[in-house]
């Protein structure tokens, strides 16, 4: 997808692009509803073209960021550090200033396709993680509740535990969530 409001700018990226073997699935101006067009056409990758990237267009990228993630290279003239910052909050994988040049577009696509995936493997590790550490809080929590509850010991609490995930097919976290939520009610 082209971001562009300069036409005939447009129009020769459109052409640098189609000669690399790329499709331009959507052309839209700055001002345009990016998550909307995003929603519609599933562009691979989002090519932004402007001057200074304005606080409305950042805002719709934060929203495409946040909704619909991928790939998004704004080239701009300002490179002032506070707005390169401000863009890559947005969601801006590739940030780079002084125009676009038909023989570096390749190569600036390819990393911010790099970059993105890795930023999203990234994303899910730690949610991964958090998942893990939030299950573990809860089986620790579940054992402790059988325990002062039954009377048992660690390993049978725990035993227990595992045993009511596997007779109801749960993972051991949700198995621990509900012994939770059974001792809230009583």
């Amino acid at each position: 997808m082209l971001v562009d409001d300069d036409p005939d700018r447009c129009a020769s990226i459109e052409a640098s692009l189609r000669a690399l073997g790329h499709e331009i699935v959507a052309m839209a101006p700055t001002d345009a509803d990016l998550l909307t067009a995003v929603q519609r056409r599933q562009p691979d990758v989002i090519l932004i073209d402007v001057d200074a990237p304005s606080r409305d267009t950042l805002e719709s990228l934060r929203q495409v960021h946040r909704n619909l993630p991928r790939p998004i290279v704004l080239f701009a003239e300002n490179c002032e550090p506070g707005t390169i910052r401000q863009a890559v909050r947005a969601g801006v994988t590739s940030y780079v200033v002084d125009g676009m040049s038909p023989e570096r577009l390749k190569p600036i696509i390819d990393v911010a396709i790099a970059r993105f995936e890795e930023s999203e493997a990234l994303k899910r590790e730690l949610e991964d993680t958090k998942h893990k550490l939030a299950d573990r809080r809860d089986v620790e929590k579940a054992k402790g509740l059988l325990m002062k509850r039954r009377g048992l010991d660690e390993e049978t609490a725990y035993a227990q535990l595992r045993k009511l995930a596997m007779t109801r097919n749960l993972k051991m976290g949700d198995a621990a969530r509900a012994i939770i939520s059974a001792a809230e009610l009583l």
